[in-house]
């Protein structure tokens, strides 16, 4: 495959390696807002950039109808747009707060657990996340992906908030630690005892290559998707 790379940082630089090794060509690494002449015919986008920066990136490349996968966070309300828009252009559209194969387990083994909590009221919930101190959005994209999928399948919680858990408000602790890549944690704790169900990332290898693989099987698709269609979850 041709992959055009948007936003080359950490992130992109190990996503380049990754690609080159599994055969694929990177005929663009780009910094600044992509361009039809800039992009340079890929078959797929990768977009990893910033929160402020992100939305037109991906809006620039569907409109060139060009497949965009994303792990940019950060930029989240205005997310409908832009699956309008790869609708719109017959192109697709796939975002990810995280694409590590086993954070993407976690997710599920989170909603799994979450469904088994929610008729027992004994146990409070909260939500702890941990990354590098250069990540500017707080709480990370996977945090809200993981209280997202505790409101799906425990009715006891609406929305999320930086803080202790209160009443229907999952609370969210955002640590800002060294260099720490991205630790997430689930705690259901009552009076006696304590669940946790945690996952720690140890390297950024494991993001860029779910990116890679989820660019490798969006290729000829139309229409949105997450990591759940590419995994079969």
């Amino acid at each position: 495959m041709k992959i055009a790379l948007v936003g080359y940082g950490k992130m992109g630089k190990i996503i380049d390696e990754i690609a080159t090794k599994r055969g694929h060509e990177v005929v663009a690494r780009l910094k600044e807002t992509p361009t039809a002449e800039t992009l340079n015919s890929p078959d797929v986008v990768i977009e990893f950039s910033l929160p402020e920066v992100a939305f037109d990136n991906i809006k620039a490349c569907l409109e060139n109808k060009i497949p965009v996968i994303c792990g940019t966070t950060g930029w989240l309300e205005r997310k409908t747009e832009i699956e309008n828009l790869a609708v719109e252009n017959e192109t697709a559209f796939l975002y990810g707060s995280n694409f590590s194969l086993g954070v993407n387990l976690f997710f599920a083994l989170n909603e799994k657990l979450a469904d088994l909590m929610k008729s027992v009221d004994e146990y409070s919930c909260q939500l702890e996340e941990i990354h590098h101190i250069h990540k500017l959005d707080a709480p990370s994209g996977t945090a809200i992906s993981i209280a997202e999928g505790i409101f799906k399948s425990n009715p006891k919680y609406e929305a999320w908030k930086l803080e202790e858990t209160q009443e229907k408000n999952l609370g969210i602790f955002a640590i800002r630690e060294d260099e720490v890549p991205g630790t997430h944690s689930v705690y259901y704790k009552s009076e006696v005892d304590e669940i946790e169900i945690k996952h720690t990332a140890f390297n950024r290898n494991g993001f860029a290559l779910g990116a890679v693989v989820a660019a490798e099987w969006i290729k000829d698709k139309k229409g949105n998707f997450t990591m759940k269609d590419v995994l079969g979850l």
